[in-house]
């Protein structure tokens, strides 16, 4: 039979053991309008090249339409439309990142996507004041590097459209 302490130390083992686990979460980084953002790799079902995009009418500007994915129609939602960001130069180009939300799957259409990085907790900060309202809007937190901040993506608020 454990005693009290020996029953405390377990938890606090178990508990420790659990935060060493997350010590690095796993992101997707990608690029909207020049900024690199990122998107827990777990919401993550696919990663697309440029897609045909079939219009849905009278559907909300942030969404593209829709697209074909192995026979499952998948909501297309442009990222820089959401941002109120300007058109990409080179949309022809743009890249499909596919997330699942309630069931439903969604291609968030971004100009560019990145490398799977594990980002130690340690690193991750809240919103800076001076982040732009268009990006806090949609942003958990952001992790800062070196040469660069990632904004860290809320995919159920970017989602969250009409």
């Amino acid at each position: 039979m454990q005693s009290i302490s020996e029953t405390q130390r377990s938890s606090s083992a178990i508990a420790a053991l659990a935060l060493a686990e997350r010590e690095d979460e796993v992101f997707l980084t990608l690029t909207v309008a020049g900024q690199t953002c990122s998107i827990p790799v777990l919401l993550v079902r696919d990663v697309l090249g440029p897609q045909a995009i079939t219009p849905i009418p009278l559907a909300p500007a942030e969404v593209a339409g829709g697209l074909n994915l192995r026979g499952r129609i998948v909501t297309a939602i442009d990222l820089r439309r959401r941002l109120g960001l300007p058109p990409a130069d080179n949309a022809d180009k743009a890249m499909s990142v596919v997330v699942e939300q309630a069931g439903e799957l969604y291609s968030l259409i971004v100009d560019q996507v990145g490398e799977v990085l594990p980002l130690p907790t340690a690193g991750i900060c809240p919103n800076p004041p001076t982040l732009d309202p268009l990006w806090r809007d949609v942003s958990l937190s952001v992790y800062r590097e070196e040469d660069r901040l990632i904004v860290m993506l809320d995919v159920e608020r970017l989602l969250n459209i009409g």
